[in-house]
């Protein structure tokens, strides 16, 4: 059974960080080269809440380096219709903190995969036959998936899987969207997440823009589905009707009833209101609310 670990925290996040990786057992063995997903999706965050921030990152990687001093880091991000990855890299304190660390002669990069070379991967999906995607991406160790608790219209939520789609090279990435549940299930098939990290401290009714809300809380967890499906109800959604989590744990990519452990979930529990113009495809059943 799938374990995630709950744990409260508003100020101090290295601090609770650590009890979370107690709580789950230890980081594990991470594969190297470590590629290392947050979700940067804007270039002006101005409500705080809509990328990850560097100081989340920093603490997962002094975690990992703690337990392997040699592991090759890759920090990744693609441009999107909201930003271009190099920029935000720069404004968000990403780059000077990567070139910090090489300076310490740790083994970390920084990639804007919209620049990266393409290569060609052996994988037949629902979406993608053998695609062509980033470099950086071919000979992966392991995954670390670094994502925000937010709403968003076309999946419900955003967590875990859906930062995901920032894997994919093209700056139009509305290009997917018809289709976004079945590039979701492949990008999380072909690059399995082995450490999942949602930052609830503050989450987010919108993706970019919108109402913060303080949950107060981080998620951590090996698998994307145990992760997202805790992260949906301590936001007040049931797991079980948010079609792209219920898919992915078809396919094997965690549980919807993982054991959680930590902090009570109930104790934990904001309401999030149901995302403005919700498509239809995002739900199962009837209705949008649990």
């Amino acid at each position: 059974m799938d374990t995630v670990a709950l744990v409260g925290c508003r100020d101090n996040f290295g601090e609770a960080l650590g009890e979370a990786i107690e709580l789950i057992g230890g980081l594990g063995d991470l594969g190297s080269p470590l590629i290392l997903k947050p979700n940067i999706c804007t270039g002006n965050d101005h409500t705080g809440c809509a990328n990850v921030k560097v100081e989340v990152v920093e603490a997962l990687v002094d975690h990992v380096l703690d337990g392997d001093g040699d592991v090759e880091v890759r920090i990744v991000e693609s441009d999107s219709m909201s930003k271009y990855a190099d920029r935000a890299f720069e404004r968000y304190g990403y780059r000077a903190y990567v070139e910090r660390l090489q300076g310490r002669g740790v083994d970390i990069s920084l990639h804007n995969l919209s620049k990266s070379s393409l290569a060609r991967f052996d994988y037949d999906g629902c979406y993608f036959k053998n695609p062509e995607l980033p470099s950086p991406l071919a000979d992966w160790g392991s995954f670390a998936s670094v994502a925000l608790a937010k709403t968003h219209s076309l999946t419900w939520v955003t967590g875990a899987l859906k930062n995901m789609f920032g894997l994919l090279p093209r700056k139009d990435q509305d290009f997917y969207h018809p289709e976004i549940h079945e590039v979701i299930l492949d990008l999380n098939r072909m690059f399995r997440s082995g450490l999942c990290l949602i930052d609830g401290r503050m989450g987010l009714e919108g993706v970019i823009s919108g109402n913060p809300r303080r949950l107060g809380c981080i998620i951590l967890g090996r698998s994307p589905v145990s992760v997202d499906a805790t992260m949906a109800r301590v936001m007040g959604f049931d797991p079980g009707r948010i079609r792209h989590i219920v898919e992915a744990g078809r396919h094997g990519l965690g549980s919807l009833d993982p054991v959680v452990v930590g902090d009570d979930l109930e104790s934990c529990v904001v309401e999030f209101k149901t995302p403005k113009g919700l498509k239809d495809d995002a739900v199962l059943g009837r209705g949008a609310r649990a």
